[in-house]
């Protein structure tokens, strides 16, 4: 648990860091970080809203596509792919020398209505998964850097999320891949992601390994099953949406033991929360922000600590600003859970991440 000392100490560095940085205007995150600064990114709001591209061209060198490359984004019909949106992303990042990570090839979520009616045995629905995979993965071929190859294929437990299903299909909470290709599919997806581009990088990522070390096991056990398998495999994303009151220890473990795999590791979609019991009439207060701003830089600490540089592939925000965020849509509660306020202003944890990237 977090101690009194722990918050004091750095409450005060906080309020420091955010004194100095303030006179310190010409620095931004991406110019002080010993490893890629990221955001994930919405197409729209990149074009239509200054405040928030002037953030993103400022502040990061590398570029997620946060939902327009997942299967619903990029293949809404069957025989039809829209790259669109995924191409106004990639043009950006080329044209700005910033690098791109594709978000994802496969998910048990976010997958088009029509795909659930597709009927086909085991071969049918092998094939389908291998022409999404390497059709996205070759429209991008030399300009998307490393992909999220499969997204959250863990349960809690550390089983593997089984062929269950029901008739809401967004939040099925069983796998259509496993169900219908076979507990093997997510070695396949690697396969075929490699087959399409050899030169890219494959990451895995998922949440809460913080949290469950039944997860996080499970996930280190399929890494180095594929290493001995020869499967390709590059890197490990933990997702990190955390809140003020994630247990220090379970970051620092996940951390440590993910490096230990010796592939690359993305801090892939951090957020941290400080509404942790959906409290309507909570205020942003300097307690709460000062809180936030020492998770900030704990977990940018425990990254630079505990992963060996050649294996530090960065650190990704979930989009921008707090406006911006997914997780008042999904938890429906104000929060505050991003490095840039609504306005797309510096918030105090802004000023203690920049600090914990040059330290």
């Amino acid at each position: 648990m977090r101690t009194l000392f722990f918050t004091t100490a750095i409450s005060c560095i906080i309020v420091l860091a955010t004194a100095f940085h303030k006179k310190q205007s010409a620095e931004t995150l991406q110019s002080v970080s010993p490893f890629p600064i990221g955001a994930a990114i919405s197409p729209y709001l990149l074009q239509n809203n200054q405040a928030y591209r002037q953030v993103v061209e400022t502040e990061f060198n590398s570029i997620t596509a946060e939902n327009v490359l997942k299967w619903a984004g990029v293949h809404p019909a069957e025989n039809r792919f829209d790259f669109s949106k995924g191409d106004i992303l990639v043009d950006f990042a080329l044209s700005h020398h910033k690098r791109f990570h594709g978000h994802n090839l496969c998910w048990y979520q976010y997958n088009p209505t029509w795909l659930y009616s597709f009927s086909g045995d085991s071969v049918a629905w092998g094939n389908l998964f291998k022409t999404h995979i390497q059709t996205v993965v070759s429209h991008y071929k030399g300009k998307i850097t490393a992909w999220d190859v499969v997204n959250e294929a863990f349960n809690s437990d550390g089983t593997l999320r089984d062929a269950s299903t029901d008739s809401n299909h967004q939040k099925d909470k069983g796998c259509i891949w496993a169900r219908h290709i076979g507990r093997d599919y997510i070695a396949k997806a690697f396969k075929h992601a490699h087959e399409a581009d050899p030169n890219a990088l494959l990451f895995y990522n998922d949440y809460d390994q913080e949290l469950y070390p039944a997860k996080l096991n499970a996930v280190i056990a399929m890494a180095n099953d594929f290493k001995q398998r020869g499967i390709p495999i590059n890197g490990l994303g933990i997702q990190m949406h955390i809140t003020i009151n994630t247990a220090l220890q379970g970051i620092t473990n996940a951390i440590k033991q993910l490096a230990a795999t010796g592939l690359k590791i993305h801090i892939a979609e951090l957020d941290i929360r400080v509404n942790t019991k959906g409290d309507t009439g909570i205020v942003y207060n300097d307690d709460l922000q000062a809180k936030q701003s020492a998770m900030f830089a704990f977990v940018v600490q425990q990254y630079k600590t505990l992963v060996p540089k050649n294996q530090q592939y960065g650190i990704t925000t979930w989009n921008v600003g707090d406006a911006d965020s997914w997780i008042r849509s999904a938890y429906k509660r104000k929060d505050w859970p991003l490095l840039f306020d609504d306005n797309y202003q510096k918030k105090t944890a802004y000023y203690a991440f920049l600090k914990a990237l040059k330290e």
